[in-house]
């Protein structure tokens, strides 16, 4: 007869998904980051002009390298924070959708024009 009492990830050979979870969570946190730059842009014309790292091609350059550099550093941070740790890749899977949502929300030209000055 078999142990049923515990699970199958229990076991030492299984390693965390810490790791695999950071990841998710921090492509998450770079989606949103570059809905937030967007709007931000459309906001406000002095973060719109510090942005704007390349004039060929505006500001667009400084919302996708800040965006990748905020999606490193957050992995970065997240992996160390959570390398040794079980997170539950369900609950990382649905914090990272909802930060990608919110990311793309904020790339839809009808969002981001709210916010621009009259």
């Amino acid at each position: 007869m078999t142990d049923t009492t515990s699970a199958p990830h229990d076991t030492p050979d299984d390693p965390p998904e810490g790791p695999v979870s950071a990841a998710i969570i921090a492509g998450g946190l770079g989606a949103t980051a570059l809905g937030a730059l967007t709007t931000l842009a459309e906001a406000n014309a002095d973060a719109k002009e510090w942005l704007q790292w390349d004039d060929g091609v505006g500001p667009l350059a400084g919302k996708t390298g800040m965006a990748v550099i905020i999606w490193l550093v957050s992995w970065v941070v997240l992996h160390l924070v959570y390398r040794h740790k079980a997170f539950e890749s369900r609950k990382a899977l649905s914090i990272g959708l909802l930060l990608v949502a919110v990311g793309v929300l904020g790339t839809f030209p009808t969002f981001f024009q709210a916010f621009a000055p009259e």
